[in-house]
């Protein structure tokens, strides 16, 4: 995103990003993050029957009135700390109030070959499980490993009501909800006392996620769904916000008693999205080490360069939405939000 026409004369003298005006920093590839895995991934075996002939898919239903709520985690297959929480529940035997619900472990083929020396490696076997979502190519010629196991779970997808997808993040960022761009998922999302962050967005270039699948988005349907980012990859923080998540979800469908104990307060914020930040070459590469949650204070601030493009901020206090500090070409580099 280049900067505005009536902004081109700022070119040459770009905002740092706490507004003041001076020489921008010489874009540089951020240095890797560290792999540690300071969670161990679960014993999945249990679980891995399912209970209606879909693999590591279990129902428990009420035998009562009530939503068909389904909690999906390992969409991607290094993403274990939705998983954990799952183990844990299903170990201590949890039976809904009300309704039905459905715990699914997604992506199992990419889970089995989760190497903690190695755990970048185990996301998806042939492709991007969640961006895999849009009719064409549910129901096109293509396949693959994550295609099949999408088309598997469709048409017990197709019977929630609500759902939630637990996610986590390789670079550092604060915790985010992400609700799509349906407003029920919003109305949802408002529901829930954590995160903090709610970001309106409608999804990436390279393909639909889950959360925007129409069962969801249909304007005249009644299902929702949502995505919560809920830390970074392989800490105990994360796990205590997924399952912090998925706890006040079932509390506020009906599905257990009590809610969970309170996290540390957050301020509620809400933000939609603006603009989405595509990699269009090999030599992307951002100004700073951003950390999702960033605020740039300034319109036309310099975050990154992509080739010869300038990235620049559209609008004050614009938010950086999961940056992804070494992305690929092709894949989503940053989301840019404006507060609402």
């Amino acid at each position: 995103m280049n900067a505005p026409p009536d902004q081109a004369h700022d070119r040459g003298q770009a905002r740092t990003p706490d507004g003041a005006q001076g020489q921008a920093p010489a874009p540089r590839p951020a240095p890797r993050p560290e792999f540690e895995v300071r969670i161990s991934p679960p014993d999945l075996t249990p679980w891995l029957p399912g209970t209606h002939g879909i693999p590591g898919f279990i129902t428990r239903d009420s035998s009562l009135p009530g939503p068909h709520v389904m909690i999906l985690s390992l969409m991607h297959g290094n993403e274990i700390a939705g998983a954990i929480v799952f183990d844990r529940l299903l170990r201590a035997n949890i039976q809904p109030l009300r309704g039905r619900l459905t715990l699914g472990f997604v992506n199992l083929q990419a889970f089995a070959r989760f190497d903690p020396q190695n755990p970048t490696n185990s996301r998806f076997v042939d492709e991007d499980l969640n961006r895999v979502w849009d009719e064409a190519t549910l129901f096109g010629p293509r396949d693959s490993s994550e295609l099949a196991r999408a088309r598997q779970i469709l048409p017990l997808v197709t019977q929630a009501d609500v759902l939630l997808d637990l996610h986590s993040m390789l670079w550092p960022s604060d915790p985010v909800l992400l609700c799509g761009p349906s407003p029920r998922g919003m109305a949802l999302a408002r529901r829930l006392p954590a995160p903090g962050l709610i970001v309106a967005d409608s999804g990436h270039q390279g393909g639909r996620r889950l959360i925007d699948h129409r069962h969801f988005t249909d304007p005249t349907g009644t299902a929702s769904a949502i995505l919560v980012e809920a830390g970074q990859h392989w800490q105990e923080a994360t796990i205590a916000l997924a399952e912090h998540a998925t706890l006040s979800l079932l509390h506020d469908q009906g599905m257990v008693a009590s809610p969970p104990a309170a996290l540390s307060a957050s301020q509620r914020r809400v933000a939609e999205v603006t603009h989405v930040v595509t990699a269009a070459t090999s030599q992307f590469a951002f100004v700073n080490s951003y950390r999702g949650g960033t605020i740039i204070t300034r319109r036309n601030t310099l975050i990154a360069v992509d080739g010869a493009a300038e990235i620049r901020t559209p609008y004050d206090n614009c938010l950086l939405v999961m940056p992804a500090m070494r992305p690929s070409r092709a894949h989503t580099a940053v989301r840019l939000a404006r507060f609402v």
